[in-house]
């Protein structure tokens, strides 16, 4: 095998390596006393089912691209393992998406008052519980604002603003793109969300629409790949 093609094969499976650990990776130490509600209970072993499910396919696929890759020529194994590259990198958020999908629009409540009013904002709690009960009820992608959110994307607090991907998140109003395998049921999803009635807590309004052509860029932190070598074997095979 040549050391190109060694090149190439080493970062593919690298990459579906790097996938499979980012679904067992936590974001978050745990609390000490679990004080979830059976709601956030149920949302979480939801995900969790999601995850595992992904993760068999993602097993499933890197079995087929070794068989795929076995039984080809030199010039259709280079071909297999570009089309692998492109789906994992379309899969782990690297590349711009286009299709059907929603855009929540969120905005401020103003309510009159004699006092004032402090500009609400969105908290990483907020963000956090959002971006969960989105991939709940079917999301595939999300973008928040302009950041594109991935497994490894961290959502925290930074001087008590929030941050997504080690970025400020702009002011409201703001924009969240979100697409899915059916779009149409997830705005349904949400207009009735408990999300929903979070946001109007802190004064913020959400506003729920369905576009035929929603576009999502790609992830553009840098992905680390550690622990990935290419064999020094010479010659080919």
């Amino acid at each position: 095998m040549k050391i190109k093609q060694k090149i190439i094969l080493s970062f593919v499976f690298g990459l579906v390596g790097l996938m499979v650990a980012i679904q067992f990776q936590t974001k978050h130490e745990p609390d000490e006393r679990d004080t979830r509600d059976l709601w956030e209970i149920r949302a979480q072993l939801q995900e969790e089912q999601k995850l595992q499910q992904n993760l068999y396919q993602q097993i499933r696929d890197a079995e087929q691209t070794i068989e795929q890759y076995e039984a080809n020529s030199e010039s259709e194994k280079v071909e297999a393992l570009k089309g692998s590259l492109e789906k994992l990198e379309s899969e782990a958020g690297l590349t711009a998406v286009k299709q059907p999908g929603i855009i929540i629009r969120v905005e401020p409540i103003f309510v009159e008052s004699e006092g004032g009013q402090t500009y609400p904002s969105i908290t990483p709690d907020l963000l956090n519980r959002l971006i969960n009960e989105l991939n709940t009820y079917g999301a595939t992608d999300i973008q928040i604002a302009n950041e594109r959110i991935v497994d490894v994307t961290p959502v925290r607090s930074v001087n008590g603003e929030t941050y997504v991907n080690n970025h400020p998140l702009s002011s409201v109003p703001l924009e969240i793109k979100v697409l899915a395998e059916n779009p149409e049921r997830l705005k349904d999803y949400m207009e009735v969300s408990h999300s929903k009635d979070d946001f109007a807590i802190e004064n913020l309004e959400m506003e729920f629409k369905y576009e035929e052509q929603v576009t999502l860029t790609g992830y553009e932190e840098p992905v680390r790949i550690d622990s990935m070598r290419v064999s020094e074997e010479t010659g080919d095979n």
